[in-house]
C-alpha cells in the first residue's frame, strides 16, 4: 500500500499538468484563431479542476496505476481531460483559413506536451543540486512527468478521430478523403480500445514513446 501511495503521489502532479495544459494549448490556439468558444465556457485557465473528467481523468489513471502495480510491479497510467469546446464555424472565413486553423487547433495539445516534457527534462538538471531529501522524490516526479507528457503526445498524435491527429489528418487531406476519414469519427475510440486491448497499440506506439524518452532523459543527463 504505501508503495502505491508513493506512486499515486509521483505519478498525480504530471498527469494534472498534462492533461490541464494539453486542454489550455486547444483552447488558447482556438481563441487565437477567432473562436470565443473555449473562453464563454471557462476553459481558458491553468485551474485544473475545470479541465478534470471523472473518468478520464480520476477513475481510469487510478485503476490502471493501481492494476499495473499489483500485476507487474511497474507503474503505467494513462488519463485524459474533459475536451474543449470549440466552434469550428468560426474558422471558415475560407476553406484555407478552415484547414489551418484546424490543424493547427489540433496540433497545439501534442505539442504542448512535447515542450512540458522539454521543460521538464531541463528542470531535471537544476533539481540535482538540492539537498538529497528534495531532490529525490522531485526528480522521480520530473521522470514521471516526462513520461506522462510524451504517452499523452503521441498517443493523441495517432491519426484517428476524434483524437488530434485524425482531425490533423482531416485538415491536411484533400477531399473528398478528408470527409471520409472525418465521417469515421463515431468509431475513434472502439478502434483506439480495440487497438490497445489487441496489444497493436503498444507495436505502434511503445518504440516512438521509447524514442522520445530516451531523447528526454539524455537532456535530462540521466542517460
Amino acid at each position: 500500500m504505501k508503495e502505491i501511495l508513493q506512486s499515486i503521489i509521483i505519478w498525480a502532479p504530471g498527469i494534472l499538468f498534462a492533461i490541464t495544459l494539453h486542454e489550455w494549448a486547444h483552447g488558447r490556439m482556438a481563441t487565437f484563431f477567432g473562436d470565443p468558444t473555449p473562453k464563454l465556457n471557462g476553459r481558458l485557465t491553468l485551474n485544473p479542476i475545470p479541465h478534470i473528467d471523472l473518468a478520464w481523468t480520476i477513475v481510469i489513471p487510478g485503476v490502471m496505476l493501481l492494476a499495473s502495480l499489483l500485476t507487474t510491479g511497474n507503474p503505467f497510467v494513462f488519463g485524459g481531460a474533459k475536451p474543449v469546446p470549440i466552434d469550428p464555424r468560426y474558422f471558415m472565413r475560407s476553406e484555407r483559413s478552415f484547414r489551418v486553423s484546424m490543424f493547427w487547433v489540433s496540433a497545439a495539445g501534442p505539442l504542448m506536451n512535447l515542450g512540458l516534457a522539454l521543460l521538464c527534462a531541463l528542470s531535471f538538471r537544476a533539481v540535482t543540486r538540492l539537498p538529497e531529501y528534495f531532490m529525490i522524490p522531485i526528480a522521480n516526479m520530473l521522470v514521471a512527468a516526462i513520461q506522462m507528457n510524451v504517452l499523452l503526445a503521441i498517443f493523441n498524435l495517432l491519426p484517428i478521430p476524434p483524437l488530434d491527429g485524425g482531425r490533423m489528418a482531416t485538415a491536411l487531406l484533400p477531399h473528398p478523403w478528408n470527409q471520409r476519414l472525418a465521417a469515421l469519427e463515431r468509431f475513434g475510440m472502439p478502434t483506439v480500445l480495440l487497438l490497445a486491448f489487441s496489444g497493436l497499440m503498444n507495436q505502434l506506439l511503445v518504440p516512438i514513446m521509447t524514442f522520445l524518452n530516451h531523447f528526454y532523459l539524455r537532456m535530462a543527463g540521466l542517460s
